[in-house]
């Protein structure tokens, strides 16, 4: 069975070749056809063997030329083998050269190495006859002097290194370093003494030798490294020195410009609630007579703030010129002048010292004061007596505002020392200041009618009083060094509460004198009017002292247009209000029996209108000098009398007044508004 699958598949594989399938196609026989290939095979294998005999020759020719290729391929073979032999051995070599030149460039590196340092150490140890010359003969001022000692000191510190290594080439160069630096300590203590002395000459400008000194600043350090002694001498030599020459020309300086202080100004008497007079005294016929200062002036900033803005660093005040002209000055500007000097020479001298010296920090802090304390506390003392002898609450702030800003000016200038020095000066004034302002408020409080005219041009006069000016001025003036830089708003806040307090004390106090109440509010609104407009010119209109003043306008305004209103509408202003409120409730029956009242209040309107506005207007004029106050108080009282009409015409239109026969008696009131019109201001 399986030879029969096999003789099939190869049946069917030969059916499959090209050769039968061509065989079949022709219808040839298999069998003869095969006969056929097989006969064309036999020939063509005996031409071969023929081909083959015929080419014998040629073939051995070509066997023994291969032969000799193989020959010379293996010579060939040889010689490459060899040749690769001979590159691996140079490969070696080139490595062990790399090797060999790696080592000779870390030798030549190190040799560098050695010869730079020895070169150096050989510098650092020769000492040249020039340097000795230069150090022994010339000058200290040369600057071939300073430019020999920089070497020297490089020198000296090398030798000082080495000494602590052994090294024997120091020991040789030692003693003639030692004598060179001794020669040269000598030098430069005779030269930084000799400037130090000059500080001491009368009239001597110390910024010279400061100067000559700051150019020499590396004497210092040259001192402080090798005799620090000397160098703790000439520090000492220095800080006695300045000590006393700062504390004479400060003490000189207080005392000459105190006595520019002016006549005119403030003492004891003159305070918030005392006469605008002046006062005599003639105790004796050689008694010298003393004119009081003028009150108005002492608190108004005006421009006495000038020494805060464009006089803050202004030059300072030169006490015999100015003795030579007799000018004379206010406290601040005395005081300006004074902190203005001793501020710009600390700044200075401070700067001086850490440059000079070579301190930072504490250790400038601690020289500066052993320099200045002197000088210090004698502005301190100054201070208590300036402040304890002032009455002016206007000078005493602003000499604590000059002093914020010259605080805030040495900080820009890098110098934090004066802080201390600064609170110590707020500590005295600002407890003088509050009590100086306490006994102005205390002065409001106990002013006594009796004693205390209304103002010195007549007894019932309605006009702004002087006292309310000052007060206005001197709450304007506080307020606005307090906006431009605040400081302890709290107190000051709380001052100028206190003021404004005891101002409406005194106003209410002087307004009893007056007969009725019409001319008490006339004198309160003439008075707040005043202070409102002075307060805002001086500050800002929104300001919060501005404001509480205005709130006390309006309110008085207020009043004073319904007591204006009441002679000529005083029975419709009661009416229209009681009348609303029954129609609101719908009470229409209660106001029936009021037809005969509104019938006389009819009547009245219409006969006295014309000449009430007339009145009105001649009043505004008369009771408020300033014309814009008295303007808006008329159009305010005019507008309320319309309403107040407008209001009451309304009424008259309900049940219980439509029929009235009076009401045609009532004028219209498109003519009453355009009479109204006539007296507002035509610009």
């Amino acid at each position: 069975m399986s030879s029969r699958v096999v003789d099939f598949q190869s049946v069917r594989q030969n059916i499959d070749n090209a050769v039968i399938q061509e065989a079949l196609e022709r219808g040839l026989d298999l069998r003869n056809y095969c006969e056929e290939i097989d006969k064309e095979l036999e020939e063509a294998e005996n031409g071969c063997i023929d081909d083959y005999l015929s080419e014998a020759s040629n073939l051995a020719s070509l066997h023994n030329q291969m032969k000799t290729c193989d020959g010379m391929l293996a010579k060939m073979e040889s010689l490459l083998r060899e040749f690769h032999q001979s590159l691996s051995t140079i490969s070696e070599d080139i490595q062990a050269l790399q090797q060999e030149s790696a080592g000779m460039n870390y030798r030549l590196k190190n040799r560098q190495t050695v010869r730079g340092r020895l070169s150096q150490a050989v510098d650092e140890l020769i000492i040249p006859d020039h340097m000795i010359n230069v150090i022994l003969d010339s000058p200290v001022t040369e600057k071939e002097f300073m430019e020999e000692l920089l070497v020297l000191d490089q020198k000296i510190v090398f030798v000082r290194e080495q000494s602590f290594k052994d090294a024997r080439a120091a020991q040789d160069v030692r003693e003639v370093l030692e004598k060179l630096k001794l020669k040269a300590v000598a030098k430069i203590r005779e030269f930084l003494l000799e400037k130090t002395y000059q500080f001491r000459k009368p009239l001597a400008n110390y910024q010279v030798p400061q100067s000559a000194l700051l150019k020499h600043k590396f004497f210092t350090k040259f001192l402080m490294s090798n005799e620090p002694r000397i160098a703790e001498e000439i520090r000492g030599e220095y800080v006695e020195t300045l000590s006393k020459m700062y504390y004479s020309y400060f003490k000189t300086y207080l005392s000459r410009t105190q006595r520019l202080l002016s006549d005119e100004v403030a003492t004891k008497d003159d305070l918030l609630g005392a006469e605008e007079v002046s006062q005599k005294s003639t105790v004796s016929f050689f008694s010298t007579a003393r004119h009081t200062a003028c009150r108005s002036a002492i608190f108004s900033l005006g421009k006495r703030a000038e020494v805060l803005t464009s006089d803050l660093e202004a030059s300072a005040i030169v006490p015999h010129f100015s003795q030579s002209k007799d000018q004379k000055y206010s406290y601040e500007v005395l005081i300006r002048s004074q902190l203005y000097v001793l501020v710009d020479n600390a700044c200075r001298e401070f700067i001086f010292l850490s440059d000079f010296f070579l301190v930072t920090g504490g250790q400038a802090f601690d020289l500066f004061f052993s320099v200045m304390a002197k000088s210090l506390g004698l502005y301190q003392t100054h201070m208590e007596t300036v402040a304890r002898d002032c009455w002016d609450s206007i000078a005493l702030y602003l000499a604590i505002h000059l002093i914020y800003r010259y605080r805030l000016l040495c900080h820009k200038r890098a110098v934090l020392v004066l802080d201390v020095f600064f609170e110590t000066l707020l500590k005295i004034l600002w407890p003088r200041f509050e009590y100086v302002v306490n006994v102005n408020i205390q002065s409001l409080g106990e002013l006594e009618i009796a004693k205390q005219p209304l103002v010195p041009l007549g007894e019932n006069d309605l006009r702004p009083h002087y006292i309310s000016r000052r007060l206005a001025e001197f709450v304007g003036g506080i307020s606005w060094l307090n906006e431009s830089f605040p400081s302890e708003s709290v107190l000051v806040d709380q001052v100028l509460i206190q003021l404004l307090k005891e101002g409406e004390g005194f106003l209410a106090k002087m307004a009893s004198g007056f007969r009725n109440r019409k001319e008490q509010l006339v004198f309160w609104i003439n008075n707040y009017d005043m202070m409102l407009g002075i307060v805002a010119e001086i500050t800002k209109e929104d300001g919060r002292e501005a404001e509480v003043l205005r709130a006390a306008l309006n309110k008085y305004i207020a009043e004073f247009v319904d007591a204006a209103l009441m002679p000529f509408l005083g029975g419709i202003m009661n009416f229209v209000p009681s009348a609303e409120e029954r129609i609101a409730k719908e009470e229409f029956d209660s106001l029936v029996a009021e037809g005969k009242r509104v019938s006389s209040l009819i009547k009245t309107f219409s006969e006295y209108w014309k000449p009430s506005l007339d009145t009105l207007d001649h009043e505004a004029k008369r009771f408020f000098p300033n014309f814009k106050n008295g303007n808006h108080i008329l159009q305010t009282t005019l507008t309320q009398f319309l309403s107040y009409y407008q209001r009451f015409v309304k009424i008259l239109g309900y049940p219980p007044f439509k029929n009235l026969p009076s009401k045609q008696d009532l004028p219209n009131i498109h003519h009453v508004m355009l009479e109204v019109k006539k007296h507002k201001p035509t610009f």
